[in-house]
């Protein structure tokens, strides 16, 4: 494997017990908040409200990045579809007959 990424063992040794990294560790732990968050606002939440709710419990980050972790989590706002009126009682065609009315 080392040949086919051209690089030596011993970076690889070293990469292996290396740990993971701080930013890891922080992403982590910002998207178990994030969870919850999201959790809480019924899923309806998406990356500018979380990042204002995440100012709000003291983690500075920023909103793309907030939307990187909720991408990598699987994590999409619900969009409320507006109520649209589809019947018009208010106009001048003709009405037809009702034909059913014998039936109860």
């Amino acid at each position: 494997m080392c040949k086919m990424f051209k690089l030596s063992k011993s970076s690889y040794y070293h990469w292996l017990g290396r740990g993971p990294s701080k930013r890891w560790l922080e992403n982590q732990t910002i998207s178990s908040v994030i969870r919850d968050i999201f959790k809480d606002s019924f899923e309806s939440y998406g990356a500018p409200r979380i990042k204002e709710e995440l100012s709000k419990k003291g983690y500075h980050v920023s909103r793309p990045r907030v939307a990187r972790i909720m991408r990598a989590n699987n994590l999409f706002a619900r969009r409320k579809r507006r109520f649209k009126i589809t019947t018009d009682s208010e106009h001048n065609y003709p009405l037809a007959r009702n034909i059913f009315s014998f039936l109860p």
